[in-house]
């Protein structure tokens, strides 16, 4: 009897360990969302990092390893250009100083293959979707504005991790690039390329 219940006494904190594992090591779904870093890159109209973004995304795992789900995010990068002449086509000219910005909005499709299944769980992500997104030139007190449209695809590498025993609760770190095709004739874009990291909560 006394055999029986050691047995019955393991098989019980197998299982309940297994349900602690699963509930450290992911559900079959996910939530990330925090801040985001963001770097313009490749163009002529704003080239900076700041950390002006946000992002939320979730998925579910279809298979163990492999997951499907959404994602939207935004990103607002500045620069500022110093005092100068400008000379129009009509023979006026203009002194001032500019702020540019470029804002980005993308959203669509997730697919994540996370590598493991543990307390760190190193995954890869591929997004893609459509990006909306602004130019604007600030230039004392007239707005030039310029509204498009874009298909947009970025690639990303990170890590979630669970410290918390009995919860589901962690933090995400992250690094992507991206690219969009939205073009603006008007300040030379031919589509927008980006480089940033983030940093945000998991569930």
């Amino acid at each position: 009897m006394k055999k029986m219940l050691y047995i019955v006494a393991a098989v019980l904190a197998m299982f309940f360990a297994s349900a602690h594992a699963d509930a450290q090591m992911g559900k079959r779904y996910y939530i990330n969302g925090g801040w985001q870093f963001n770097g313009t890159v490749g163009n002529d109209f704003v080239e900076s990092a700041q950390g002006y973004g946000a992002y939320m995304e979730g998925g579910y795992f279809i298979t163990p390893m492999f997951a499907v789900g959404g994602f939207a995010s935004f990103n607002t990068n500045n620069e500022y250009i110093p005092k100068s002449t400008y000379t129009f086509s009509d023979g006026s000219a203009l002194t001032t100083d500019l702020e540019r910005s470029i804002y980005q909005v993308p959203f669509g499709a997730t697919m994540r293959c996370r590598f493991m299944r543990s307390m760190f769980q190193p995954y890869v992500e591929a997004k893609i979707g459509a990006q909306f997104s602004n130019q604007s030139t600030y230039m004392s007190t007239f707005l030039n504005r310029h509204d498009n449209w874009g298909f947009y695809v970025s690639p990303e590498i990170g890590m979630t991790f669970f410290p918390f025993a009995n919860t589901d609760f962690g933090f995400q770190v992250a690094a992507y690039y991206s690219y969009s095709t939205n073009q603006n004739k008007a300040v030379d874009i031919n589509g927008i390329n980006n480089l940033g990291f983030k940093l945000g909560i998991a569930f």
